[in-house]
């Protein structure tokens, strides 16, 4: 691939459908109360501004305050690409901000950046881009703006920050896999000119599907979450949405830290799923039921990381979400024969057998809520930790529902 059409390759807006950043932006502001704008590499934006205070919008109708605020912004989105992740900082005016840098194989394209907010609590070591300027809040008009800013806990602002940097890079890792894929089917390709290229390609295709299972929540599930935390605060006052918000930030928090070739405790896993669960729990109230049944003596025991998740959001998808009247899903661990097997069962409307099969295989199935990608890559990283013939068992009949298993051999985490 020649240097040029590297540089027109890498470019922000062919990753990203500028249309939907923008409706998820704006949805973002909304849900969170934040301002939010995305911008390119350089600092020029490529999304309209979201929800801007009057504040901002007072500051920047000078011209040279408006320069400084740009040099912010290009100061906030660089240090969160040196950082590889969410960048939180203090800007001239004296409010908060973070950035969200966008990456796509170790190339900065770009960041969300998103704030105008003061913050409740006092947090140590908060990176200061200029010391504010005295004069600004001395003008009673600007005072009256600044105190009408919104007013969130830090933890709010992180778990926000964590949010949008896993929906914005999973939509930016899915679109750079679509691209590959496009590019590795066209037979007519220019920019395939070589064996080694092609093989180079392929490698990246398989590390983006990996970087994306990190993120295999997809961004309408965390929408949902963000409109259910928005409607909880306007109605009470305000334990469910600070446990909502808990929950959704220990998600995050393991999705991001950890790495998809990581073999992590059972116990991990299973606090991970019951985040994700107590979560849909609140949005889908009594139509979702579900027990947890992992004797403790098996907490101990090693397992892919983020093996359970994916299995039980498919659960979510066809039994529940498929059903007026929802139904159950059941996680559980047991010991047999030299083996721990996890199973996780639902009562939904199952899987037929051929479809089964497709999953196994790889010959993802489509319907209007899954693609069967997530079972697939669970089934396909057991055999690699543990060896063919040991990936995903599943057992379904018609409206019955699924059970699918996983089994570890005990030798293996001795």
């Amino acid at each position: 691939m020649k240097d040029n059409e590297v540089k027109q390759f890498m470019n922000l807006r062919n990753f990203i459908d500028i249309e939907k950043l923008q409706k998820i932006q704006n949805e973002f502001s909304t849900a969170t109360g934040m301002a939010s704008i995305t911008v390119d590499c350089i600092g020029k934006p490529v999304t309209k501004s979201s929800n801007f205070t009057r504040y901002c919008d007072l500051v920047r109708s000078d011209p040279a305050r408006k320069k400084i605020c740009y040099k912010c912004d290009a100061h906030g989105g660089l240090q969160a690409a040196i950082k590889g992740g969410p960048f939180f900082y203090t800007c001239h005016g004296g409010l908060t901000d973070f950035a969200i840098p966008i990456i796509v194989n170790d190339t900065y394209l770009g960041a969300v950046l998103a704030g105008q907010i003061r913050l409740k609590d006092e947090v140590e070591d908060l990176d200061n881009i200029l010391i504010p300027s005295p004069s600004l809040l001395d003008h009673p008009v600007f005072k009256e703006a600044y105190l009408e800013t919104p007013v969130l806990s830090f933890e709010q602002v992180q778990a926000s920050a964590e949010m949008m940097f896993a929906v914005t890079n999973y939509i930016v890792e899915r679109q750079y896999i679509n691209i590959i894929q496009e590019r590795l089917n066209d037979n007519n390709m220019k920019l395939l000119e070589s064996i080694t290229l092609k093989t180079e390609l392929e490698r990246s295709l398989k590390e983006a599907e990996l970087k994306a299972l990190q993120s295999q929540i997809n961004p309408h599930f965390l929408f949902n979450v963000l409109n259910t935390i928005g409607r909880l605060a306007l109605m009470e006052n305000a334990k469910k949405t600070e446990n909502l918000v808990h929950s959704f930030s220990e998600m995050m928090r393991y999705t991001l830290k950890k790495n998809s070739t990581q073999l992590v405790d059972l116990s991990l896993e299973i606090a991970h799923v019951s985040n994700y669960l107590s979560i849909q729990k609140l949005r889908l109230g009594d139509r979702l039921r579900y027990s947890i049944d992992v004797p403790e003596d098996l907490a101990h025991i090693r397992c892919p990381f983020m093996i359970l998740q994916p299995i039980v959001e498919n659960s979510i998808n066809h039994s529940i979400e498929s059903s007026l009247d929802g139904g159950s899903i059941s996680i559980s661990a047991s010991q047999l024969e030299g083996y721990v097997v996890i199973t996780v069962a639902d009562d939904g409307v199952g899987i037929e057998k051929e479809k089964i099969e497709k999953i196994l295989n790889g010959e993802h199935y489509y319907t209007h809520n899954s693609t069967g990608i997530g079972l697939y890559n669970a089934h396909m990283r057991l055999m690699y930790h543990y060896g063919s013939g040991q990936g995903l068992e599943i057992k379904s009949e018609k409206d019955k529902g699924t059970q699918v298993n996983i089994y570890i051999k005990t030798e293996s985490f001795k």
